[in-house]
């Protein structure tokens, strides 16, 4: 038993040593090999460049866009509420001790548990759509507009939910993650079964299903039923989709394809928000009421300060032959 403590104590003590000797091979200072020191001083200049970065996560070319999507577009820009979040993130991916504690949980986790959960686990891993500028810019209210109910699909922990949460009354949200779910309680969240928020005998004036379309295995039976829980005329779903759509599920630690393989045409940002609009939303019953580009940030760990995907947000609206099943 003693020789087993041992052993596990090596290589616990071998593993950090590895990870702390990568972690220094980055930081300039222990860099020896040119080649590896060329490669720092990109990374260097990138980083003085970071401020022109930035504002390619926004660009968008509404000439490449459908006729009907172009006048639809809202153009959104790099503002304080996501220099919060950036600046946060910096800030804790330079907490050393906690990021090795991160890293060696998620290596001894990660075969078994869903990397959502182990997230959730830990604290980490908080994701950022929108600021709560950008959300009402979208949504067209202003921020003392207040309507009844939010439900926030796939919520995580609940940090997306809680910018948009402040205009409604109530609060719903649905998680698979139980560590996740934890967090939304701790929120006061109302968080309610991925089988249970269709039958609850109410409707929603928002619903917000983002970076799920792509992550669940029947994409179209889910925007059917959003369509279904939405307060007639006035209600609204707001969808964040990252691009190019490229569709997983997440079955404990593995990765495999939904049931339904939903395609989306396109090679560009432009030409791949033109067919979700024209054809996969009309197809649910929905229809574009505004559509904007922004990125999909992700607190990092040890190696890098975050992590962004390229998101397309829309605002849509139940067409007006929506009263019609969808087929």
């Amino acid at each position: 038993m003693q020789l087993r403590t041992l052993v596990f104590v090596a290589w616990v003590l071998g593993y950090i040593a590895f990870l702390l000797s990568v972690r220094r091979m980055w930081t300039g200072k222990y860099v020896r090999s040119p080649l590896v020191r060329s490669l720092f001083v990109n990374m260097v200049s990138e980083n003085e460049a970071a401020a022109a970065e930035t504002q390619e996560w926004y660009q968008c070319c509404p000439d490449l866009l459908g006729e009907s999507v172009q006048p639809l577009f809202v153009q959104s820009h790099l503002d304080s509420g996501t220099k919060a979040f950036l600046k946060r993130s910096v800030e804790k991916s330079g907490w050393l001790f906690t990021q090795l504690y991160h890293s060696f949980v998620s290596t001894v986790l990660g075969p078994l548990v869903s990397r959502t959960s182990i997230n959730g686990f830990l604290g980490r891993g908080s994701m950022f759509v929108f600021s709560a500028e950008q959300f009402q810019q979208l949504l067209r209210i202003g921020p003392e507009w207040r309507a009844e109910r939010l439900l926030d699909l796939g919520a995580g922990d609940g940090g997306v939910t809680e910018v948009m949460g402040a205009h409604f009354r109530e609060v719903y949200a649905t998680e698979v993650s139980l560590p996740m779910k934890w967090h939304l309680q701790r929120r006061n969240y109302k968080v309610l079964g991925i089988d249970e928020w269709q039958q609850t005998g109410f409707q929603y004036d928002v619903v917000s299903c983002l970076n799920l379309l792509d992550r669940c295995d029947d994409p179209l039976h889910l925007l059917r039923d959003i369509q279904r829980s939405l307060v007639p005329n006035t209600g609204r779903l707001i969808l964040a989709a990252v691009l190019p759509f490229q569709p997983y599920v997440e079955i404990g630690g593995r990765w495999q394809r939904p049931k339904e393989h939903l395609k989306v045409k396109g090679k560009t940002w432009e030409e791949q928000v033109t067919e979700l609009s024209n054809e996969v939303f009309r197809r649910a019953g929905f229809e574009v009421e505004a559509v904007t580009r922004l990125p999909y940030l992700c607190e990092g760990d040890m190696y890098n300060d975050y992590y962004v995907l390229d998101d397309a947000v829309f605002v849509l609206k139940a067409s007006e032959d929506s009263s019609e099943p969808a087929h």
